[in-house]
């Protein structure tokens, strides 16, 4: 295993709370597509901070343990220079908007980091194209739909290439086309670019073809990792995380318990419908 992102025995409170995560210990591999499962409260958006290294060294907190990325600890970093290895969109996208219009939003970032002027303008350029948004750089923010911001957001991420992207529920804001349409355009530049994803989702069925790797937070633990195929029995078997799985995966592991065969882990419901004929599930089967 390679990996880009490894915490090790991380525990984690916030100022006057209580421990918010508690002895995480897990490995990102590179190149992976890794969604994060959990129920309202577990610790993912805390984790994607810690991974980023917003927790604890912008938030303040006490905290044991390391995060490392790249190889290295985020202690002591600037979370301004660690965004160069790792990006973060939070699910309050609206919040990380800072300029004017969409060109500016994107450059901004750029700038900061010191590159050239022109460069930060191609690199703008190609952003925005790749989050469909492309000759948008005049727009004002506000000319933009709430999903069109949020592809910006991701488009002032994907600017500066980081080696690891974090999304905190990125289609929040998006209709079920907008959903798929985001994932795909994700999966596309996971291939050109070899980005590792880290991805906090409860609408899971819109990331099923592009995922490799599942990790479920429960009151602050890991209550489960590993690939797909390693990990979806397990949660399937705690009552509170099995809701959170995507439907296909549900009814999968259901028919395996009932019928004591074993299927592929579907990616669509065509994949599924095609297995089920083809072990007899009867005629009706339809996608």
């Amino acid at each position: 295993m390679n990996p880009v992102v490894s915490v090790t025995e991380f525990y984690f409170k916030y100022l006057r709370s209580g421990l918010v995560l508690k002895n995480i210990n897990l490995e990102i591999e590179k190149g992976s597509f890794t969604v994060i499962i959990g129920p309202s409260g577990a610790g993912k958006t805390t984790l994607c901070k810690a991974i980023t290294g917003i927790v604890p060294y912008y938030t303040g907190g006490d905290y044991a343990g390391d995060v490392k990325v790249l190889g290295e600890t985020t202690k002591g970093k600037k979370v301004s220079d660690l965004a160069m290895k790792v990006g973060l969109m939070l699910e309050d996208y609206e919040s990380q908007l800072v300029s004017l219009t969409a060109g500016e939003e994107v450059a901004f970032s750029l700038l900061n980091h010191g590159f050239p002027p022109d460069e930060a303008e191609e690199r703008t350029r190609r952003a925005l194209e790749d989050v469909g948004l492309p000759g948008r750089e005049n727009y004002q923010l506000d000319e933009l739909s709430g999903g069109q911001r949020q592809r910006l957001a991701l488009a002032s991420l994907l600017a500066v290439h980081p080696e690891v992207i974090v999304l905190d529920e990125p289609v929040s804001a998006m209709d079920p086309d907008g959903g798929e349409s985001l994932y795909k355009l994700l999966g596309k530049i996971r291939e050109e670019y070899g980005t590792t994803f880290i991805v906090v989702e409860h609408r899971v069925e819109f990331v099923l073809p592009y995922m490799t790797n599942l990790i479920a937070v429960k009151n602050g633990e890991i209550a489960g990792q590993g690939t797909c195929e390693e990990v979806v029995s397990r949660i399937y078997e705690d009552t509170e995380l099995r809701p959170l799985l995507p439907d296909l995966w549900q009814i999968k592991r259901g028919l395996e318990i009932s019928t004591g065969q074993r299927f592929r882990l579907w990616r669509s419901t065509e994949e599924a419908a095609e297995e089920l004929r083809m072990k007899g599930f009867g005629k009706g089967v339809r996608a």
